[in-house]
């Protein structure tokens, strides 16, 4: 996959919104704290069904991204092992893409649209955006105004949509690729 300049802004941007702690890596403990984090902004137990699957497919987002990423084998993935993975196909093409996401966003779902209806408001995308990713209430409400449209709810079906676009889009004006908020 060619990394251009626009996608490298994007990557960039989600480096950091996996790097929990600012210093620079990725690292297991990001994706625990993360998951810790974001089952608690949804008053979740350890031990609910919903938490430990969500822990569990981060874990398991965590172990492939590392398998890829960390070629030097330190445990911790650089801006530039993230990047070099991109390089090399870690989302080769948009179906592949939709094999990883899926059930990671299924996992979220169940956790965020706490009246189970397919849908997120506002409130839920703010809740978890921001325990999961260190999105800011404002960027969060931008991007659920921008991928809900004319509804107050975002059907999950526009976020794996948004999700898609965000790394396979390379038009600026794309709602995906305000997932994350600006790219400045």
């Amino acid at each position: 996959m060619e990394i251009t300049a626009f996608l490298d802004r994007k990557l960039a941007r989600r480096f950091r919104t996996y790097d929990s702690d600012g210093d620079g890596f990725i690292e297991r403990e990001d994706f625990t704290q993360a998951g810790e984090r974001t089952t608690k902004a949804f008053g979740l137990a350890d031990d609910d069904p919903k938490a430990v699957r969500f822990h569990s497919m981060l874990i398991g987002l965590w172990e492939q991204l590392s398998s890829v990423a960390d070629q030097d084998h330190s445990g911790r993935i650089s801006i530039d092992e993230y990047k070099k993975a991109f390089a090399n196909g870690l989302l080769e093409t948009p179906e592949s893409f939709e094999e990883g996401y899926v059930p990671f966003l299924d996992a979220v779902m169940a956790i965020a649209d706490e009246d189970g209806d397919g849908k997120l408001t506002v409130e839920e995308h703010v809740a978890w955006t921001g325990a999961l990713m260190n999105l800011s209430e404002a960027d969060a409400r931008m991007i659920h105004d921008i991928l809900s449209g004319d509804d107050e709810l975002m059907p999950a079906d526009a976020l794996l949509d948004a999700i898609r676009e965000f790394y396979f889009s390379e038009d600026p004006a794309a709602a995906g690729n305000w997932l994350l908020g600006s790219l400045a």
